[in-house]
């Protein structure tokens, strides 16, 4: 097809469905909201569509981008609120209200949102996993337009000498919240350094349980908590890592699970979560799962044979940028005035440059 062509589509309609601009809410912590913020941002780039990542206060103040319907707006956390006075919204699910970690009134707002996007017109429902869109259809009887993964940024898809690798650090990069289970997994990295020799433990984030985790080494040499770093301090950092660790039992998908096997990283997590659908073939193999009664024995079992386990770096081509892009631009078209008629969204790429020419 040649870049000119535009199938089903004139030129005038699609440039109706490509939007002028994305504006996408993001967030503060590391491997997390921000992560994805940038990652789609950039994918967005790849295929010429200009966008802005914004706080998820600040959403509110940009009520006239809300209402015009030729900005996209992708919305995450509290930025979803903004989705009842917009038109052309996507809100993403990056997982389900926790009333033990969010308390019974947020949780019941962002139910209630959700409901209300479920019924404007011009609102869409995306969840990051199959693991959050079956809770959020079971548990709380919500619409789920969509499922699409979380995108990696370019760094991580960059290839490296897996080799010349020197790996010697057992691995956490996230919030510091009680939630992902960290005081109940650190113990057993204290057994796991103690018997192992050379191994350190090092923890990349920053929250409300850092002092906590902190005062429980007691100063211990072994442990380091570098605080939040960028994305290319991070990188650097699981390069160094054999084992990277959570104990979110409720995680939605773990964008960090997919940056630390893009290195060469085995992980280990609950055996819960939207985190299983990442490598399923590779359970057992670079993928190791916690019991979810956190018994100490059985923890230290697996741990161990994470360890021992070769050092692989996988191929996460699939959670490109660009690929997620064209996904979520795919969910909005389906949903417009272009795709109702048409029916059909075909090679993304090639329309977009068909309608730039």
């Amino acid at each position: 097809m040649s870049p000119n062509a535009t199938g089903p589509f004139s030129k005038q309609e699609i440039q109706m469905a490509i939007p002028d601009k994305v504006l996408i809410t993001g967030g503060h912590e590391v491997g997390g909201l921000m992560a994805f913020a940038a990652g789609l941002s950039e994918g967005l780039t790849a295929l010429g569509i200009p966008s802005e990542v914004v706080s998820p206060g600040r959403i509110f103040k940009r009520l006239r981008d809300l209402r015009d319907p030729s900005v996209l707006k992708i919305l995450s956390t509290t930025g979803v609120f903004a989705a009842l006075f917009g038109r052309r919204v996507i809100c993403v699910a990056h997982g389900f209200p926790r009333a033990d970690a969010q308390g019974w009134a947020k949780l019941l707002a962002i139910i209630a949102s959700l409901k209300l996007i479920n019924r404007c017109s011009g609102a869409r429902l995306v969840a990051v996993s199959h693991y959050a869109a079956i809770h959020l259809r079971t548990i709380f009887n919500l619409r789920v337009d969509a499922v699409i993964h979380n995108p990696l940024k370019p760094l991580f898809l960059e290839t490296f000498d897996n080799s010349a690798q020197m790996r010697n650090y057992v691995t956490y990069v996230g919030r510091l919240h009680p939630a992902k289970n960290l005081h109940r997994l650190m113990p057993v990295i204290r057994d796991l350094l103690a018997e192992t020799p050379g191994l350190r433990a090092c923890f990349i984030g920053d929250g409300d349980q850092r002092a906590a985790l902190q005062n429980a080494v007691n100063g211990d040499p072994g442990f380091e908590f570098k605080g939040s770093l960028d994305s290319a301090g991070v990188r650097d950092w699981l390069r160094r890592t054999r084992v990277f660790f959570s104990g979110c039992e409720t995680e939605a998908l773990g964008i960090s699970y997919v940056e630390a096997l893009s290195q060469g990283c085995a992980v280990v997590m609950p055996a819960c979560g939207g985190g299983l659908e990442i490598a399923l073939d590779q359970i057992g193999a670079r993928v190791y799962l916690l019991p979810l009664s956190f018994n100490r024995e059985q923890v230290t079992a697996v741990l161990r044979r994470a360890l021992s386990s070769t050092q692989t770096q996988l191929s996460m081509a699939a959670y490109q940028g660009k690929a997620v892009a064209e996904a979520y631009l795919r969910v909005d078209v389906g949903f417009s005035s272009v795709g109702k008629t048409k029916r059909a969204f075909g090679d993304l790429q090639e329309r977009v440059t068909g309608a730039r020419s």
